[in-house]
């Protein structure tokens, strides 16, 4: 199994539900967004931008691509990043030192790092004493290595894990389950009849930064044409 994602950016409206459910399920601290949207070429998320004349606007969701020549593992130095065998790019937080080399090994800029205490963090941010947010358990893979942690440790490397508490109990990840446009999809590429295998087969899907590589598990469905 090799577990894989579609975004068919001709459905995306640039609402950033995705990044907002995946914030709260994930019980991200303030200031981080594993998942975020953007509108290429402008400077400002949901602002037009002025070609040949015309005003246009399309958008790009970006989170982990979960590479499957990941350089992020390679030059992990304490093996704490790693594949699972359904293809999930994931962080061992308790073998996690903190160095951030995976963080300038990855071309998508998607690892970000806990620069403090989540309690402290969230106290900054004005956050209600006691208020506390997403899946509320600790959650280790096959292995019991420790992928998931509500109260996230300080000096730890952490990025989009494709929801693995959930996708592990048959469950999609919820940006899959709560995008309003129905623009993403989730499934095993290793399937043929799966929707995600159908759909790169049949609608000429694209990866990011293909040239580098990396062979992303991530897939995007081009648009017929930006937003007039």
């Amino acid at each position: 199994m090799k577990l894989g994602m579609v975004i068919d950016l001709d459905r995306c409206i640039g609402c950033r539900t995705c990044a907002v459910v995946c914030k709260g399920h994930n019980s991200q601290p303030p200031g981080m967004w594993w998942n975020r949207v953007f509108t290429p070429g402008s400077p400002e998320h949901q602002l037009p931008v002025a070609q040949n004349g015309e005003v246009e606007m399309s958008f790009l969701p970006v989170s982990c691509q979960m590479c499957a020549n990941a350089p992020c593992e390679k030059v992990c130095p304490v093996g704490a990043t790693y594949t699972d065998d359904r293809g999930r790019v994931l962080v061992d937080y308790e073998r996690c030192i903190g160095c951030r080399y995976c963080m300038a090994a990855c071309p998508y800029g998607v690892r970000q790092f806990n620069w403090e205490d989540q309690q402290k963090a969230k106290a900054k941010a004005g956050y209600m004493p006691g208020y506390d947010y997403g899946y509320p358990f600790e959650y280790r893979d096959q292995n019991g290595r420790l992928v998931y942690k509500p109260d996230r440790p300080k000096g730890i490397v952490e990025k989009c894990t494709f929801c693995v508490q959930y996708t592990d109990k048959g469950q999609s990840p919820v940006c899959v389950q709560a995008c309003p446009a129905g623009a993403r999809f989730f499934g095993d590429l290793d399937d043929p009849r799966s929707e995600v295998s159908r759909l790169v087969r049949q609608r000429q899907a694209l990866r990011l930064k293909e040239e580098l590589g990396t062979k992303p598990k991530v897939f995007y469905l081009p648009p017929a044409g930006p937003r007039k």
